[in-house]
């Protein structure tokens, strides 16, 4: 396999890695980075679970060469908060218990964020639309709804129209 010298900043840390030139950012970001978040689903960029943010906006990181991402921002679970200071939209999915297994969270997360940071006061049907690519087996659906109106509550207007919240 031929390999290449790719610079990713991934969370707002460069990071220079030799990497397989077939490699996925989702690989990358498991195996050499070992940011466990974005989970490996369907391997097709259909279930949602490996979704990242790039540049902020939501992208499938199992479809995505990670050479394709050179030099741009992207941001994984682990890169929205901490557990001394969540995101709000983190917190809000507390708050309102929208996990069962959890295997889906990552990546719903990850889409609300990219959304509130588009539409900071999405209506249920825009929600709904928005995360209808990212699937969950467990039923925790009004859960999720609840918890993105709370995230778009928590993060007002003002903050998601700046890409600040």
């Amino acid at each position: 396999m031929t390999s290449q010298v790719v610079t990713l900043v991934v969370n707002q840390v460069r990071r220079t890695l030799a990497v397989s030139a077939q490699a996925s950012l989702l690989t990358v970001l498991r195996n050499d980075l070992a940011l466990n978040s974005p989970k490996y689903g369907c391997g097709l960029g259909e279930c949602g679970a490996c979704t990242v943010l790039v540049d902020g906006v939501a992208a499938r990181a199992c479809v995505i060469p990670a050479a394709g991402v050179a030099g741009r921002e992207i941001t994984t679970l682990e890169g929205l908060g901490s557990l001394d200071a969540l995101h709000p939209v983190q917190q809000a999915f507390i708050d309102e218990q929208a996990a069962q297994c959890g295997y889906c969270l990552s990546g719903m997360i990850m889409m609300t964020t990219a959304l509130l940071a588009r539409k900071p006061d999405p209506t249920e049907d825009e929600i709904r639309r928005e995360l209808s690519g990212n699937l969950c087996r467990c039923g925790t659906h009004l859960e999720i709804i609840k918890a993105v109106r709370r995230a778009a509550q928590a993060i007002g207007p003002f903050s998601a129209q700046a890409g600040k919240p």
